[in-house]
């Protein structure tokens, strides 16, 4: 098939375009490169299959596909925050371009949406049932809603429409190709190791969140694409929960050093405990993590000591 990718330069695009490639797929990688990075596709330029398209989603675009994977927004809250409006526009409006390129070629439209559309959780773990507990004024809300109305276009255009849409609730996944600067706590805790400074921790260090390896991620990206029994949404991520004090301690057992962990005052808005509920991926999907937590770590350790 011909495959779109749609921030196809960033962590998760540019593992994605790996996989597909590695599939036997053509794929067409567009990126504005605001947060994804020409180094992450760069031993891809050379291989026939692929094309690199330095383009914007906010922009129209056309193309002749098979399948399109809109994974282009920012991520991290220090990116997303860095231009809030921006952040709204490249949800909405590349979910409209997405979908109005999937109507026209009747091509399968996936959407990579997050678990931020459940905000700070009133119920746990989060089934995909739950409408969620989100601020739409706060510092997050252009990410957390920009992703809700995206799930709202995908939706409307599948019903009103009939496109063929595919919806993924990320959980929060690592690996390598993390930004280091992208402000995610397993980022932060490995450069500031392998730096020998303090580990910050916000808050008390008792938050939770779930930790997925990036090749867990995208295999169930493409069990979701390539079946028909569901269009979503549905969560993928790792249902192991750790608290922020006891990622630290792995990160610093695995690099070493002397680093100390200190606490900081905990941001506006941050989730107290975030952990997916992933029975309707394993009856689907047939799909769950396999990579534990340390193994990933170690992986992820590996790659930034070649970009530090």
């Amino acid at each position: 098939m011909r495959i779109l990718v749609t921030g196809g330069a960033g962590f998760l695009g540019s593992n994605l375009c790996d996989r597909l490639l590695g599939d036997g797929h053509e794929v067409i990688c567009i990126d504005n490169f605001f947060t994804g990075r020409k180094s992450n596709i760069a031993h891809l330029l050379g291989n026939p299959s692929f094309e690199l398209v330095r383009h914007d989603v906010i922009d129209p675009f056309k193309f002749e596909v098979d399948q399109i994977y809109n994974l282009a927004c920012p991520a991290s809250p220090p990116h997303y925050q860095y231009n809030a409006i921006k952040t709204v526009k490249t949800s909405v409006m590349g979910a409209i371009n997405c979908l109005g390129l999937a109507k026209r070629t009747k091509a399968r439209v996936f959407q990579a949406s997050t678990s931020e559309v459940y905000g700070d959780p009133a119920i746990h773990p989060q089934p995909e049932s739950y409408w969620g507990n989100v601020n739409p004024i706060g510092i997050r809300s252009c990410y957390d809603e920009g992703k809700r109305v995206a799930e709202t276009l995908f939706m409307d255009y599948h019903r009103q429409n009939q496109v063929d849409i595919r919806i993924v609730r990320i959980f929060n996944t690592y690996g390598p190709r993390m930004h280091p600067d992208d402000g995610r706590v397993v980022s932060n805790f490995i450069v500031q190791a392998l730096k020998g400074q303090d580990i910050t921790i916000y808050g008390d260090g008792t938050q939770t969140r779930s930790f997925c390896y990036v090749d867990d991620l995208i295999e169930g990206f493409v069990r979701l694409m390539n079946q028909n029994e569901v269009t979503g949404p549905i969560n993928i991520g790792n249902p192991g929960e750790f608290t922020m004090l006891q990622l630290a301690e792995i990160t610093l057992k695995l690099v070493g050093g002397k680093s100390k962990i200190v606490h900081r005052p905990l941001p506006n808005d941050d989730p107290k405990q975030r952990r997916p509920d992933i029975t309707q991926a394993r009856s689907v999907l047939k799909w769950e993590p396999t990579v534990q937590l340390e193994d990933g770590l170690k992986r992820t350790i590996a790659y930034f000591k070649t970009q530090i």
